[in-house]
């Protein structure tokens, strides 16, 4: 039974890979690469190549990709390297199939901030698709990784380097209105793929304490009708005991919760933290 069950998630997982890579290969050849839009990573580089070259984009990716998987094994060893192999092959097969799209779809005629909107939604999309199924397009993902362990930073500043960096190129070969364009496709991918991997979140969860928790139980239990669970807790600073109040309640009821509490006891102290998904109870 947990075979079957595995293998079923592995399929699921794989369908959402491919959907995932095709999303980002069409955002690509349908928005970045006719605007010359460069969001970062090897696609992005391979607009920079593109123009001063004229190099294909989908063979300069898997040229990119072949040697960086190389290199990945040689630094980061065999295990790490392992999970960014398919999606180095796959990512540019469909580079190449969906290349020719933007002469039967083109957007040439629409506003560039339009562009750019879509163009980061879709990326957004199919990025998180890739990410949540645990996979990887490879190309600046393995860069990140290698310059992460080589110059000993964190993986964040090394994205920033190795990203920052294509994108700041692309800014002085197609002009500084693209930046700003880019940086908008940025913002929207980084956005987008985490609301595909975590969910969209539509619960707050409460965390109360207050010297008033019968009252701000009875509110969120008879007025709000949704249930409290308490537990037992000691303050850090002054070791006292107290009793904390944690709540789900749906978005849209945020600011009744948060109000009621006030009212009932303005030295109140919560916390409110996004709920992606809430299961069980009555």
């Amino acid at each position: 039974m947990k075979k079957v069950i595995k293998q079923k998630i592995r399929i699921k997982e794989l369908i959402e890979f491919i959907i995932g890579c095709f999303l980002v290969a069409l955002a690509f050849n349908l928005f970045m690469s006719p605007n010359n839009l460069v969001a970062g990573g090897v696609s992005g580089f391979s607009l920079i190549l593109k123009h001063f070259f004229g190099l294909n984009p989908s063979t300069i990716i898997s040229v990119a990709n072949i040697l960086l998987i190389i290199l990945s094994f040689l630094v980061l060893g065999k295990e790490k390297t392992k999970a960014t192999i398919l999606g180095s092959i796959l990512f540019p097969i469909f580079v190449s199939l969906t290349e020719h799209l933007s002469t039967y779809i083109s957007f040439k005629e629409s506003e560039m901030i339009l562009i750019a909107v879509f163009g980061g939604v879709l990326q957004g999309i199919g990025a998180g698709l890739i990410f949540r199924a645990g996979y990887s397009t490879g190309g600046t993902d393995i860069l990140n990784m290698i310059v992460s362990k080589i110059f000993k930073i964190s993986l964040g500043n090394s994205m920033f380097f190795t990203d920052g960096t294509i994108i700041v190129i692309g800014a002085f070969v197609f002009g500084f209105n693209h930046l700003m364009y880019s940086l908008i496709i940025l913002y929207l991918i980084s956005t987008l793929t985490d609301k595909v991997v975590l969910g969209i979140s539509d619960s707050k969860a409460f965390y109360i304490i207050t010297s008033k928790e019968k009252e701000v139980k009875d509110f969120v239990i008879n007025e709000l009708k949704h249930g409290v669970t308490e537990f037992n807790a000691k303050g850090g600073y002054n070791s006292e005991n107290q009793t904390v109040l944690m709540s789900v309640v749906p978005t849209r009821e945020y600011y009744k919760l948060k109000e009621g509490i006030h009212n009932i006891d303005k030295s109140a102290f919560f916390v409110a933290m996004d709920s992606y998904e809430v299961k069980g109870g009555a």
